[in-house]
């Protein structure tokens, strides 16, 4: 029986105090990305396993350790998605988004599945917001996409943040770093994890993004690949650089970078924290000129990036960032009898129409735990109905957090005689007011 009141391993529910954050984040991504011409679109929670294998590539530690995988009734293998990326192309691709006008710019808000141990901010079952843009191959598209991460973690109020960027060549030049990458870690083949010796011949880069201390210690002496790019990627590196330097923004470069993607190409970047310890990145992303190919399309470059909600949040929390204050009751009605209770649904449903949030007693408590009740919501106004009430057409109207009562009609002009008792008694003006109530 204690399986039914758990949630599994690496999974966490979001509790109705804590949805007003998530809520706020979520509106916030979204409509940051709609300032740069971004639009939403939303894609299955599961896909055809090779898409997977395919797009994040199979010598990867998602593929290789980390998809939820199984066979469907007919026979089918399905995963459910560990990222975001190779879905919303599979959806470009299918819809034939790539006929209209280009650029394609598709932003996102999902939940994705790895098995991996759970630790702070990193979860099997964790939340995406993401961004794609199909069609532009200058680096300007790259300083964009960049830039509107930035916006977002100000706006949240994200501080302490840094901007790491690479490049990681294009198939011209990578062929020949490659070949580099293997004869330095073939000489220290015995050093390397079990995983990394398998990756070796396959995909040595590979090996640069493994967590495995001791194989970490040998990529450190690694050839770096940003000594080994071709001219026009170094060229397309170099115009990130200026670019990011006209928008303002600082950056590091870290030729370290590498993603854990396989179908990344040239610009890497991304956004670390310095408040939540070794597992600081918040965001991450780049380009992908050649997975639209990959998977079936035309030759069309690409990029995008991903950020994990839950690690942004708790980000946001040692940031001290500023939330809205929750969603409170606007007006409790308390009741006694079965008339005065009709009415008091009858009022709360014209409040609830009008955009306030009013409550009325649901589960037949006494008068006494009516009261309590609209304390422990944060009611900011109460009122309480009964025979004498419904006889004289008045009630009294109390300020719950002053204490201060005043009269108030019951009749028709009920709404606009309460808002008009809210202007007087609680905010300064029409526009205060406004910000908080609807009219």
């Amino acid at each position: 029986m204690a399986l039914l009141t758990k949630a599994p391993r690496g999974t966490q529910d979001v509790l109705p105090g804590d949805s007003s954050k998530w809520q706020y984040v979520e509106s916030t991504l979204l409509e940051t990305a709609k300032l740069f011409g971004f639009q939403e679109i939303r894609i299955p929670t599961f896909e055809h396993t090779e898409l997977f294998n395919r797009s994040v590539g199979d010598t990867t530690d998602v593929v290789q350790k980390e998809m939820y995988t199984f066979e469907d009734k007919g026979h089918r293998s399905i995963t459910l998605r560990p990222e975001g990326t190779a879905g919303v192309v599979r959806s470009v691709l299918e819809h034939g988004l790539l006929n209209e006008a280009l650029p394609v710019k598709a932003c996102y808000v999902l939940s994705c599945f790895r098995y991996e141990k759970p630790q702070a901010g990193r979860l099997r079952e964790f939340h995406q917001f993401g961004a794609e843009v199909f069609g532009p191959a200058d680096a300007t598209a790259d300083a964009q996409l960049i830039t509107m991460v930035h916006e977002i973690l100000e706006t949240l109020g994200v501080w302490d943040i840094s901007l790491e960027i690479n490049s990681i060549g294009c198939p011209k030049c990578r062929g020949a770093y490659n070949q580099l990458l293997k004869e330095y870690f073939h000489a220290h083949y015995d050093e390397l994890c079990p995983t990394c010796q398998e990756r070796l011949e396959k995909n040595p880069m590979r090996i640069l993004d493994c967590k495995n201390p001791a194989c970490a210690e040998v990529a450190k002496g690694a050839p770096k690949i940003l000594d080994h790019i071709c001219p026009e990627c170094a060229e397309h590196f170099q115009k990130l650089q200026e670019y990011l330097t006209l928008a303002g923004i600082e950056f590091t470069v870290n030729p370290w970078i590498v993603r854990g993607l396989d179908y990344y190409t040239r610009t890497v970047f991304e956004f670390v924290s310095n408040n939540i310890g070794a597992q600081g990145t918040v965001c991450g992303g780049g380009r992908y000129d050649g997975l639209v190919k990959e998977l079936g399309g035309p030759e069309t470059p690409a990029l995008g990036f991903a950020m994990g909600l839950e690690r942004l949040l708790l980000v946001m929390e040692q940031c001290g960032s500023e939330f809205p204050p929750k969603s409170t009751c606007d007006l409790y009605i308390a009741s006694r009898g079965g008339e005065a209770a009709k009415l008091a649904f009858q009022l709360t449903s014209r409040l609830v129409k009008e955009g306030y949030v009013a409550e009325c007693d649901l589960m037949n408590r006494s008068l006494k735990a009516q009261m309590k009740y609209a304390d422990k919501i944060g009611a900011k106004f109460s009122m309480v109905l009964g025979e004498d009430e419904i006889a004289s057409g008045t009630a009294k109207l109390k300020n719950m957090h002053t204490g201060e009562t005043f009269d108030l009609l019951l009749g028709d002009s009920f709404v606009e005689d309460f808002y008009s008792r809210i202007l007087e008694t609680v905010y300064e003006d029409l526009e205060d007011a406004s910000n908080h109530l609807k009219p």
